[in-house]
Parts: structure tokens; C-alpha cells; sequence
């Protein structure tokens, strides 16, 4: 049976304890700030991109003959990278990926697919190792504050085992921030860009990030451009009658230099702006998992501190109460 002395000590280590994690609590809410307003200022760029992407490739007569844009013949090894971070004490946070990964893996293997593993943070490229898978690509040290040179490295080298027929399709795992109390796993096809989400048949109009401020800021630019679409049409013969035929959104767009050019420009940089969006994604969700983490853990600090508390007055009123009769029964004999 733990002493008087026992639990004071328990209690001093669980104050402590409780210290650390209300810290770290403050610092993941500080940190969840900034991640949400590099998020804020990325989504318009990313939508941007997506955009002129896919009217790229409508225009394009002719698609260029650029590997990304150029689908194997057969899909027979699959590339999965996993975004992860690169510390724990996040809750499910790095789990709940390598778990969706590892059941896409599955899923993959039933069908005769290879895979090939990427990894992006310290906890996915562990996790995977200690399973005895090989990794293709690993790349750590920055999930904290991801910058978009890091996700150029991870978009070379994906590019490069794409296009050496190393990999015949590219997929992405990783959590998309919705708030600070939750994350969604997300899973995307990279590539090739024709399976993208920039070719799917999602509206124009906020695809992508699910969210109000990137709808809103996806109808104003939409808007804004058919503004200056129909004036333009407007000045041309037979301008009022542009937007009846089907190929209205070709005729409203001019390119220089061709789309096949530009495409060629777009399809590298897409792929780049989607992994690093996914990368600031992941950040935020990370802020948030390990903020709402460190909050549960205090209050169960605290918890536990008032049950030891209680315990330990508990422990010295049966000592003073055991003292109490053995006077007593000192006072008796004499």
C-alpha cells in the first residue's frame, strides 16, 4: 500500500506533468494560427491553378506529348505517400494515416498491384520501416513549417518515378484540416494529372478545399472573369451570341502563347502546388490534434491530481486517527 509520502509524490509529478502539457498546448495553438492563415492565403493560388490547368487542356488541340500528361498501359505498381509528422503526441493524428495507407495497400495487393512507399515526416517513414516495408522516398525534417521548396523535392521525386515507369499512378494520404477538433483523411490521385482532381467532373466553382471562404472566393474570381469575358465579347462581331455554343469556354479565352505551351508550364507546377497544399494541410491538422491532445491530457492531469489529493487526506486522517487510539490506549494502560 502506497505511503502518505507516496502520493504527495505522485501528486508533484502529475503537477508537473500538467505544467508541460498546458505548454505545449499554447504553443500548438499559437502555431495553429499561422498554419491557418498560410492556408487562407494558398487556397485561392491552389484554385487558380486548378483552374487554368483544365482549361489549359480543354484548349489544347493537341495535348503535348509531356509524360505526366501521358497514361501507362497497364497499372501494375502504385505509388502511396503518406503525409505524416515528423513528432507525435497528437492523438490519432500519424495512426489514422498510416492505417488508411497500409488498408489502400491491402486493397491494391488483392488486385496483382505493387506499391511503392512514400513517406513525408518522421512517424510515417518510422512506421513503415518497422513494418519491413521500403521506402522509395522519404523526406523529414520540415512538417512543423513546411515551405514550398520542400514540396518541390517531394514533387521531383515523384515526377521522376512517374515518369521512369517506376510507379504507373501516384496517391496521396494525408489529414485535411476542417478544425482545430477535427481532421478528415483525404485521399487524392497525383498522378497521372488525367485521374487528378483538376480533370475530375467537380464544379469550378471552391472544388477542392470544401470550404465556405475558398467557395466565395472561387464564385467572386468566376464572376469578375465573366465580367470581363462578356465585355470583351461584347466589342466582337457576334459577341452577344459567344456563350451559346458548346464550345463557349474556348472561344472566350485567348492564350499566348498556345495552351499547349502553357500546359506543358502547368502540369509540373500543378502537381508541386498540390503536394504542398497538402503539406500546410497536414501541419494545421497536426497544430490542432496535438492542441486538442495536450488539452485532454491537463484535464486529466487535473483529475488525477484531485483523486491523489483526496487520497492522501484520506491516508493522514487514518494516521491521525490511528495515533489518536494507540494514546488512548496508552492513557488506559497507565
Amino acid at each position: 500500500m502506497a505511503t502518505q509520502k507516496d502520493i504527495k509524490n505522485r501528486i508533484a509529478s502529475v503537477k508537473n506533468i500538467n505544467k508541460i502539457t498546458r505548454a505545449m498546448e499554447m504553443v500548438a495553438a499559437a502555431r495553429l494560427r499561422k498554419a491557418e492563415q498560410r492556408i487562407a492565403a494558398l487556397r485561392p493560388y491552389a484554385e487558380a491553378i486548378r483552374r487554368m490547368t483544365r482549361r489549359a487542356v480543354e484548349a489544347a488541340e493537341n495535348v503535348p506529348s509531356l509524360p505526366l500528361l501521358q497514361e501507362h498501359d497497364s497499372i501494375d505498381r502504385v505509388g502511396l505517400l503518406l503525409v505524416t509528422g515528423d513528432r507525435g503526441l497528437a492523438g490519432s493524428f500519424n495512426s489514422q494515416i498510416i492505417r488508411a495507407g497500409t488498408r489502400r495497400a491491402r486493397e491494391l495487393e488483392r488486385d496483382g498491384k505493387e506499391i511503392v512507399w512514400y513517406a513525408s515526416g518522421r512517424r510515417g517513414a518510422s512506421s513503415l520501416g518497422f513494418r519491413g516495408l521500403d521506402l522509395a522516398g522519404s523526406f523529414t525534417g520540415f512538417t512543423d513549417r513546411p515551405a514550398f521548396s520542400d514540396a518541390r523535392d517531394i514533387a521531383s521525386g515523384l515526377i521522376a518515378g512517374y515518369t521512369d515507369d517506376k510507379v504507373d499512378r501516384v496517391e496521396i494520404f494525408y489529414n485535411g484540416y476542417v478544425s482545430a477538433m477535427t481532421q478528415e483523411i483525404r485521399h487524392e490521385t497525383l498522378l497521372p494529372l488525367q485521374e487528378a482532381q483538376a480533370f475530375g467532373g467537380e464544379d469550378e466553382e471552391g472544388e477542392g478545399d470544401g470550404s465556405e471562404g475558398g467557395q466565395d472566393a472561387g464564385r467572386r474570381s468566376d464572376g469578375d472573369q465573366g465580367a470581363r469575358r462578356r465585355s470583351e465579347g461584347s466589342d466582337r462581331p457576334g459577341g452577344s451570341d459567344a456563350g451559346e455554343g458548346p464550345d463557349h469556354s474556348r472561344s472566350l479565352w485567348i492564350y499566348e502563347p498556345g495552351p499547349e505551351e502553357i500546359l506543358e508550364r502547368l502540369a509540373p507546377d500543378y502537381v508541386e502546388i498540390s503536394i504542398y497544399r497538402a503539406l500546410l494541410e497536414s501541419t494545421a491538422s497536426e497544430h490542432g490534434a496535438r492542441m486538442t491532445a495536450m488539452r485532454s491530457a491537463s484535464e486529466n492531469a487535473s483529475d488525477l491530481i484531485d483523486d491523489l489529493t483526496l487520497e492522501a487526506n484520506r491516508r493522514r486522517q487514518a494516521e491521525i486517527t490511528q495515533e489518536l487510539m494507540e494514546v488512548v490506549a496508552g492513557a488506559e494502560g497507565v
